[in-house]
């Protein structure tokens, strides 16, 4: 899963550049999976003392509410499987032939068949619901970040977007270069791309490149330095945090050259 900070959802990981291992889910996705699995069974089987009297569609709506809190709780295909489960379990524990995954009864095949549609419904909008939470609170986060740093000077702004890009980051390391182009070091670009070279790298599907990693800074068109990253072994950052990144960068540029020359 991702892994939701203040900054971000990120959900690829790296390894000093090594690819993300698309079978690795983190434990918040497992646990809800599996949540998603015995939580409708375990709901059904609380209900069988209570079906002879239960109507078989206040039960078919206590499952819809378990897919529900597993999907908000957890994630899309989570919910997904909580809408399977539901649909076997209620067939298997609250329908006649009890213990069967056999329906006789027209209506309680409608009532199943409602059932798994609306537990899968409900539980990609539950998904959604959570997704946009998270985006909102992150642009919010970067909106914030981008407004400090407009208000700062060119005494200050440096350090500041230091600490800031770290932390946007999960850098290692950040520092400034005034005015100096050594090397050719991999570059982080204002689109939110990585260069190698003359080569773009994919750096969701591969993980940062090797080495630090430069963020120029200008200010009105004339060069003035750039940031050296050290990426950390955390996630890779998303390209909206790769944008802010550069923002930054730009705000960087805007107070220095107000300033004249860096000494």
């Amino acid at each position: 899963m991702s892994t939701v900070t203040g900054t971000g959802t990120w959900k690829l990981h790296r390894g000093g550049g090594t690819p993300a291992t698309p079978g690795t889910w983190p434990l918040r996705d497992r646990l809800a999976l599996a949540a998603g699995l015995f939580a409708p069974f375990l709901a059904s089987l609380a209900l069988v003392p209570f079906r002879a009297s239960v109507s078989h569609t206040n039960a078919a709506l206590v499952l819809v509410v378990v897919v529900v809190a597993v999907a908000a709780l957890g994630s899309r295909t989570a919910g997904a499987v909580a809408a399977l489960s539901a649909g076997a379990w209620f067939d298997f524990f609250l329908t006649r032939p009890y213990e069967t995954f056999g329906i006789t009864s027209s209506t309680d095949i409608a009532t199943a068949v409602l059932l798994l549609a609306v537990g899968l419904i409900v539980s990609q909008l539950a998904a959604r619901a959570r997704r946009l939470e998270v985006i909102t609170v992150t642009d919010a986060a970067h909106l914030a970040r981008i407004h400090r740093v407009a208000a700062l000077d060119a005494d200050t702004v440096v350090d500041e977007v230091r600490r800031e890009l770290t932390e946007l980051l999960g850098l290692d390391a950040c520092r400034f270069e005034y005015g100096t182009l050594l090397g050719q070091p991999p570059r982080l670009r204002d689109d939110g791309s990585v260069t190698v070279g003359r080569r773009t790298w994919d750096v969701d599907a591969e993980g940062w490149p090797e080495g630090r990693i430069e963020l120029r800074v200008h200010g009105n068109t004339r060069y003035l330095g750039r940031f050296m990253l050290t990426p950390g072994p955390g996630p890779v950052p998303p390209l909206q945090a790769r944008l802010v990144a550069a923002t930054l960068a730009d705000q960087t540029g805007a107070a220095l050259d107000t300033s004249g020359p860096a000494t």
